[in-house]
């Protein structure tokens, strides 16, 4: 917490504005949609909801079918099986870890071809990255297939100026506990379709008719963020550069003091953007290190310190075994080696450098310990 979102409680309290609705949430989506330049913005209960809303608002149904990143957290996909609609998983590209345009371009011919275009892509900022969306968005253009853009994990990222999350159709947000600005549980659904966004209001509210009484004519959700966490969300935006600040200091510190160990490579930025940095994270080659990836994971769980494998590809999830996936290209599956290689290192924004500098100790430990060129560390010791 930044130590000052107390005052829109409190606001909340004294004019019993408790609810869902009120004056905090009118605000907080009128200063989202400002700071990252959109129409309107929606807030809901979380980002898992604005997704649904998006996929609602572009009419997917049953049997339909949703392109959608592979290499992301299992809330980028559920939603398109509320609207029981078939996801087809579109894998990672190496300079991003984000949706291939390679394996994307495939699925969409193939699609064509066969009369079954979808009806969507979701396409995921993974850990704050932008993905290659210039040649994302030309593609979806060509076939006219509207792109939701999930920036759960890209809030503060820009690409090429404009930030993370309004370059398609639809953009979302999650302000999850984990996230780089949180409400502790909520989201955002952005759009330059300001009406687009007036329905999604509609049926986050139970979809209730304009009438004097209770009616409904079509399927609503129970969707809208409250007052109190608004105004906790209102605070939490005042502090965004500052929480971006913060988790690209954080990165530099971890590249600088583990970049030049061998097999380790860090999650590259983009030309032309400027990612947040929401998590730091790295690959490790196992046969350049000497280490593998389960060793150091246990290393640092042994010192009392959080370290975690990277998302685990939907494609690969028992939930989806029936889902269609398309690779990058050939046989070059990019996702699943990440999978395999990468780690998430501890990257809150109040991590102190006291504890940075133990994560960064534990693992250089790790390498003396077990790895293979026990004198490439002697001799750089001194650099920690």
């Amino acid at each position: 917490m930044s130590g000052r979102e107390q005052q829109y409680i409190n606001e909340a309290f004294e004019t019993n504005w408790i609810a869902p609705l009120g004056p905090n949430v009118d605000a907080f989506e009128k200063e989202i949609a400002q700071k990252v330049g959109v129409k309107d913005a929606a807030a809901v209960s979380s980002g898992t909801a604005a997704i649904h809303l998006a996929l609602s608002l572009l009419n997917v149904t049953n049997g339909d079918q949703v392109f959608c990143s592979t290499f992301t957290f299992v809330a980028s996909a559920n939603p398109i099986l509320y609207q029981g609609a078939n996801p087809v998983f579109i894998d990672s590209e190496p300079e991003s870890w984000n949706m291939s345009p390679q394996a994307l371009e495939r699925a969409m011919q193939e699609a064509s071809l066969a009369g079954r275009l979808p009806k969507a892509v979701i396409i995921v900022n993974l850990y704050g990255q932008s993905s290659k969306m210039d040649e994302l968005l030309e593609i979806c253009d060509a076939y006219d297939v509207p792109i939701i853009e999930d920036a759960a994990e890209s809030l503060g990222t820009t690409y090429k100026g404009k930030a993370s999350g309004t370059l398609g159709k639809f953009g979302i947000y999650s302000f999850n506990g984990n996230k780089i600005i949180t409400t502790s549980g909520g989201g955002m659904l952005i759009s330059n379709d300001a009406k687009a966004i007036q329905r999604a209001r509609f049926l986050a509210s139970q979809a209730r008719d304009q009438a004097p009484h209770y009616q409904h004519s079509t399927v609503g959700f129970n969707y809208r963020m409250s007052n109190i966490l608004a105004g906790v969300g209102r605070t939490q935006l005042q502090v965004l550069d500052s929480r971006v600040s913060a988790r690209r200091s954080i990165y530099e510190i971890y590249y600088q003091g583990l970049a030049n160990l061998p097999g380790i490579t860090f999650m590259p930025e983009l030309e032309e953007t400027r990612m947040n940095r929401w998590l730091t994270t790295l690959t490790l080659n196992e046969e350049e290190a000497g280490v593998t990836v389960k060793q150091l994971l246990t290393a640092l769980n042994n010192e009392n310190i959080e370290a975690r494998p990277v998302w685990k590809p939907l494609h690969m999830q028992p939930l989806f075994k029936e889902a269609s996936y398309y690779p990058h290209q050939g046989n070059e599956h990019v996702a699943e080696q990440l999978f395999i290689s990468g780690i998430c290192l501890p990257s809150g924004s109040n991590l102190t450098g006291d504890d940075q500098q133990r994560v960064i100790r534990c693992i250089r430990d790790m390498f003396r310990e077990i790895g293979k060129n026990t004198s490439y560390f002697i001799l750089r010791k001194h650099e920690v």
